[in-house]
């Protein structure tokens, strides 16, 4: 099969963008969605609200293995069917969710979503690099992936709505399941119809999962872009899980940490376009140290404050600068890996940083229940930041010319490895 050449067709790629943007936006409203559900879920199950964080987790770790083997099948079968094959997945199990009367379906029905959550997620971002044009990779991606943070400000919405009085207090907490997996299901015909199918054509080379990792000098950028996924999705998730709790830590109402998680959501979308942009333009190793020092200083002033007004602020610019460098991750990472072998590399490597999504919202935990206040909390994440930064700059200093010697199946080189040359 030969790579579908897009990029020189706007439609197609607006198409996929739209349709791709669409799936995110999904995933990160379905991933919210226990949080916004658990108040009225926990006492409906008669089970405890530590079993909705157990929920989560099983989750993430759904999410981990279905990145990396959602890669690993696409790589052989193609992307297409493979992300709309996990949008199914987790659209049919998350209509399921609302159907549960015990703790255990629950733990079953969220971790299968999560395979069909992670499994969408490489596909997007090999997607996304195939059908761009190389000058404008990053900031396709980015466009994919902010529906991403769009899907959960609409979860915030919720939790505010229902916090606010606006919803009725007879509101089933069940219609935040059958919403959002009625929509997944519905996508999957038009995702049929509209997406292309941008698999490399076959090189007569089977290369196993270390190889593709580890081999032919992968083994720096595949650790490197492991260690700063996870650390950026230990903050994220951790603000995602924790931000409303810390905010009433500091004597401010359930309304106003619903608007400060909110003033997060939306400003992050904002940071993932723009971080991308900039990526194209002044290169990864700019774009990611913009990003971690801002996220730096945002995370500093919101920790020193107790004003409600600064806590927006700063809630919003912490939001928009860690989904910018995670975004910028995302954009960077299928530059790393030979088209062939593309998805799974990608799907590694989320996968791995996945681990941060559980770490996070535990960190935050084991921190509170040790008495930290809510600023301790909030300075305890500035390390784990660092961390992140150094590696996503250090990244910019290893080579990436394994995808320029295996052709990607279109009669050209895998697009622009000139232009990826400038994201250093």
């Amino acid at each position: 099969m030969r790579q579908l050449n897009t990029a020189g067709k706007p439609t197609h790629v607006a198409w996929a963008i739209a349709v791709c943007c669409a799936i995110g936006a999904l995933e990160g409203y379905d991933i919210q969605a226990v949080g916004v559900s658990a108040p009225a879920m926990a006492p409906a199950l008669h089970m405890p609200e530590a079993f909705i964080g157990y929920a989560s987790s099983l989750t993430m770790a759904g999410l981990i293995l279905g990145a990396v083997v959602g890669g690993w099948a696409a790589d052989r079968i193609g992307r297409k069917p493979v992300l709309v094959a996990s949008a199914a997945l987790f659209g049919v199990f998350t209509v399921l969710t609302a159907l549960v009367q015990t703790s255990n379906e629950l733990f079953v029905l969220r971790s299968l979503t999560g395979l069909g959550l992670g499994g969408a997620m490489p596909n997007m971002i090999a997607m996304g690099a195939e059908i761009s044009a190389p000058e404008r990779r990053s900031a396709t991606i980015t466009g994919i992936f902010s529906g991403f943070p769009a899907g959960g400000a609409v979860a915030s919405l919720l939790t505010l709505a229902v916090l606010a009085g606006v919803l009725p207090k007879s509101f089933d907490w069940r219609l935040v399941y059958l919403v959002g997996g009625a929509l997944a299901i519905a996508l999957v015909p038009v995702a049929l119809m509209t997406l292309p199918e941008t698999r490399p054509a076959r090189t007569g080379e089977r290369r196993n999962v270390l190889t593709v990792l580890f081999g032919e000098g992968r083994a720096a950028p595949t650790l490197l872009l492991c260690l700063a996924f996870a650390c950026t999705t230990v903050l994220l998730y951790l603000m995602v899980g924790w931000l409303p709790t810390l905010v009433v830590g500091e004597g401010l109402s359930r309304v106003d940490a619903a608007l400060a998680a909110l003033s997060f959501n939306v400003t992050s979308t904002a940071g993932g376009v723009a971080i991308g942009i900039a990526v194209d333009r002044f290169g990864l190793r700019r774009a990611a140290l913009a990003s971690y020092i801002g996220l730096v200083l945002a995370m500093g002033a919101l920790a020193a404050t107790s004003a409600f007004a600064a806590i927006l602020v700063f809630a919003g610019l912490a939001g928009f600068f860690a989904v910018g460098a995670q975004f910028a991750l995302y954009a960077a990472s299928p530059t790393y890996y030979p088209p062939s072998a593309r998805a799974l590399g990608v799907g590694a490597a989320v996968g791995a940083g996945r681990v941060g999504s559980i770490i996070g919202p535990t960190l935050g935990g084991v921190l509170r229940a040790a008495h930290a206040s809510s600023n301790q909390v909030l300075l305890a994440t500035l390390p784990v930041i660092l961390m992140g930064g150094v590696a996503a700059v250090a990244l910019t200093f290893v080579g990436r010319a394994a995808h320029e010697t295996e052709p990607d199946g279109g009669g050209d080189r895998d697009a622009g490895a000139e232009a990826e040359l400038r994201m250093l």
